[in-house]
């Protein structure tokens, strides 16, 4: 005589699966409402560290060679003894080019990685609660390049003066990373290196911009 197997059936409790299903679409929605303001956030703190670098690079540069405008730009005079043209250097601003792009990229490669906290309140884009509440600790990465122009510019300085100028135009292309998102940014800085008033008519000036 055949006996009867009986197969039980496995019962998956519904609830335990209910509640875990709503706690994973929470967790989408929610990522997906704060990753614009992490990563923005995120990106703001990154262009601050380059700034931060780039400004304090060039400060040390400035401060170490004691350029003047002499360095890169030769006055010179006609037979009455008037200035008739202003030919740059271009030895010196090549120089200035080339060592300014190799510092700033040296120390955007010891800049590894980077704390910062974003208080829980920011993330809600909420004006009240901006700034407050638990802080979320972030690590950036940051992975950027620096690439440095020397650029001439002529401005009217008052009745029959010119001032000329000359710049450093530093671009700095930069790649950060928290242990979430990934993110490019770019961004500009200008800065005076060498000026002066030309009193008179407003000479030949070789226009020069310098770029890689």
């Amino acid at each position: 005589m055949k006996k009867r197997i009986r197969r039980s059936k496995i019962r998956i409790p519904l609830l335990p699966v209910l509640l875990i299903t709503m706690l994973l679409f929470s967790a989408l929605r929610l990522e997906k409402l704060l990753r614009p303001v992490i990563t923005e956030q995120a990106q703001h703190f990154a262009e601050k560290t380059s700034a931060e670098i780039v400004e304090g690079t060039v400060s040390d540069y400035l401060r170490d060679t004691q350029y003047k405008y002499s360095d890169f730009a030769a006055v010179l005079y006609d037979d009455k003894k008037q200035i008739s043209s202003v030919e740059a250097l271009s030895y010196n601003i090549n120089k200035v080019q080339s060592e300014l792009t190799y510092l700033i990229n040296q120390r955007l490669k010891k800049a590894k990685e980077v704390k910062t906290t974003i208080p829980i309140g920011s993330l809600t884009q909420t004006c009240l609660l901006n700034g407050k509440g638990p802080k979320i600790h972030i690590k950036l990465c940051p992975i950027g390049s620096a690439d440095v122009s020397i650029k001439s510019e002529l401005t009217g300085a008052g009745i029959n003066q010119t001032k000329h100028s000359i710049s450093a135009v530093i671009g700095i292309k930069l790649t950060s990373s928290t242990p979430v998102y990934k993110f490019n940014s770019e961004t500009k800085f200008e800065f005076l290196i060498a000026e002066t008033v030309i009193i008179g008519n407003v000479p030949n000036i070789s226009p020069f911009y310098s770029q890689k």
